[in-house]
């Protein structure tokens, strides 16, 4: 595609091909020619088989499993154009692994978000555009522009039709607060907090919900669910206090070990989920819905592209 005398191309990595394709249709462009394959010995070899020279390139990959590989395809697309002479690299990272671990919380601890935005910036990368980062201050963890794109109101848009208004918007525990709060002013809903504590060394986890729940329709709101352990606890803790239905969403379904077998096995509903992170076909099971964010990222690289406010999308 081209506008005003500049080329855009859009790559992808093979981490989330779908995705990617989707986001092609939506600016009416295709995929440029690349491939990320292996060596005998696993080596990720990548081959860029168009020019860039000049251009303006968003590469889609996001770190998603089998992160390791994800993380090393992106690293090598981003440094194989930047050595073709492209105009400016934008990694667009859907989904951010490595993200939670943001800080030290105990001693010796690492810091692999701070880590691996030092990797993708050291590798050339111009841009960043992501999704839903699991702590907002990774953000600052990068030397180049960063657009933080939020994945709640597409998600909330989905409930519209089928909430009323004695539905509440849950947190699964204190650090979620802001994200439930943002989810449910788009459809104008109240929100509970769910409080964890230990009382004391050895003894179970006890949970309280902050918050009238009874009788009530709720949506439990997270932005990345792996294992779901918080969440299919979270939605008994919700029906254990009165909840009538319990629906879930989360941006990034990671769905690992047993966490598909938990929610067939759950109190939930309905779990709503974008598609950052591709399900694959053992992982489609009826609870599930998918609803694509390839329209808005479409819409922040045509803006990217074009030099308008991406800050239009967050209104």
């Amino acid at each position: 595609m081209n506008i005003g005398g500049k080329d855009i191309k859009i790559f992808s990595g093979n981490s989330n091909q779908e995705l990617a394709k989707k986001i092609c249709k939506e600016l009416g462009t295709g995929l440029g020619q690349s491939e990320a394959g292996r060596f005998s010995d696993g080596e990720i070899s990548v081959f860029i088989n168009e020019t860039v020279r000049g251009a303006d390139v968003f590469l889609i990959q996001p770190t998603c499993p089998p992160v390791n590989e994800s993380l090393m395809e992106l690293l090598i697309m981003i440094d194989a154009l930047k050595r073709a002479s492209a105009g400016r690299v934008n990694a667009v990272i859907p989904y951010y692994g490595y993200a939670r671990q943001d800080r030290k919380a105990k001693a010796r601890d690492p810091i692999t978000a701070k880590l691996v935005a030092n990797l993708i910036t050291k590798a050339g990368a111009d841009r960043v555009i992501s999704m839903d980062l699991h702590a907002g201050q990774i953000q600052g963890y990068f030397d180049i522009p960063v657009d933080h794109l939020f994945g709640g109101p597409i998600l909330a848009n989905h409930f519209r039709d089928i909430i009323d208004k004695e539905t509440i918007v849950v947190s699964p525990d204190l650090g979620g607060v802001t994200r439930a709060r943002n989810f449910a002013s788009i459809l104008d809903l109240p929100i509970a907090i769910i409080e964890k504590r230990r009382p004391k060394a050895n003894v179970s986890e006890v949970m309280n919900v902050i918050g009238d729940i009874e009788g009530k329709n709720v949506i439990i709101v997270d932005d990345i669910a792996d294992t779901a352990g918080t969440l299919t606890k979270a939605a008994k803790v919700l029906k254990d206090f009165g909840a009538k239905k319990v629906y879930a969403a989360c941006t990034h379904a990671l769905l690992s070990g047993p966490a598909i077998e938990r929610i067939e096995n759950s109190e939930i509903e309905k779990f709503i989920v974008t598609d950052t992170i591709p399900l694959s076909e053992e992982k489609k099971i009826d609870k599930i819905e998918v609803v694509s964010v390839a329209p808005l990222f479409a819409e922040a690289i045509r803006r990217i592209y074009e030099n308008k406010s991406v800050s239009k999308l967050f209104d």
